[in-house]
């Protein structure tokens, strides 16, 4: 865990954890307001929970579904909703989608202070789920996306897990990574396929074909994107090309192969963040460097 030191001008490590299993993903509870707990989730074997304190990292809890077996489906991704932090999605290589249901409470002695539950579990494609992402669409809770090996792009909606919604199929199944939500309008979605070097922008109201392509023509598989948190046309992407790009949306429905800002770092950046909290900045993570740019 980092922070900036005012004092040497320089991020430092102000904790460290072990974790039982290489992690998928990590991810901060996203309480803009300061309604809960300060809270870390991990994907990885399982779903854990952590809480920061001073000087340690303590495990809250671990989010299981399979009580019948020592042996477990890895999580390859994770989502937390930002409408209702008390709500997370994992996706496994399984084949399922999991939500789950956090409780979060105020510590009694040496009680755990959160504790979760499985709101509803889904066979989500025909082989493994890669990712999933919430949308903002309706009140923020309902609709999320999954992508998985079988090449397909679907939506669902937790009133209605009857069926989904198929929005995107690669045409060879070739298989889908990544899915990122657009955070201003719920309509649009990216995503990218397995070692591909372009980014498709889809649109939820015309499925099937994408209304938009980032290619710069570098040739190198996309590794990471993120949405700009403020703005609906805007979009960072990172790659094996060692480049963090950010695209202008403004003209949809071509090829767009210029982008309007570029970085090149050291290394494969492997991981791309926008900051939500002041957006003039993005997280890269490339090698064993973590940096941060301003925009």
């Amino acid at each position: 865990m980092v922070a900036l030191n005012e004092e040497q001008s320089a991020i430092t490590v102000v904790s460290t954890f072990d974790h039982p299993y290489p992690t998928t993903k990590i991810m901060w509870i996203p309480d803009s307001k300061g309604s809960y707990p300060d809270l870390l989730a991990t994907s990885g074997d399982y779903l854990r929970v952590w809480k920061p304190l001073q000087g340690e990292t303590r495990m809250e809890c671990v989010l299981n579904n399979n009580k019948t077996s020592d042996f477990c489906a890895p999580l390859t991704s994770f989502d937390w909703n930002e409408a209702d932090p008390n709500m997370l999605g994992t996706s496994s290589i399984d084949t399922t989608c999991t939500i789950w249901s956090l409780e979060t409470g105020q510590v009694t002695g040496r009680v755990d202070a959160v504790t979760g539950h499985v709101k509803t579990q889904l066979i989500a494609h025909d082989k493994e789920v890669y990712d999933l992402a919430f949308s903002r669409a309706g009140d923020g809770r309902n609709m999320f996306g999954s992508v998985g090996a079988d090449g397909s792009l679907r939506k669902f909606d937790l009133r209605h897990l009857e069926h989904s919604t198929i929005i995107y199929e690669t045409p060879t199944s070739r298989p889908l990574l990544r899915l990122a939500w657009n955070h201003q309008d719920s309509n649009y979605v990216a995503t990218v396929a397995e070692g591909a070097t372009e980014v498709l922008i889809l649109d939820i109201r015309l499925p099937r074909t994408p209304v938009s392509r980032l290619n710069n023509n570098r040739g190198a598989p996309i590794n990471s994107l993120a949405w700009a948190p403020h703005s609906s046309t805007h979009i960072a992407t990172a790659g094996d090309d060692q480049q963090a790009l950010i695209w202008d949306l403004q003209k949809m429905g071509r090829t767009i192969e210029d982008p309007i800002l570029a970085y090149t770092a050291t290394g494969e950046i492997n991981q791309i963040k926008w900051g939500f909290a002041d957006p003039d900045w993005i997280g890269i993570c490339h090698n064993r460097n973590l940096e941060i740019l301003h925009v």
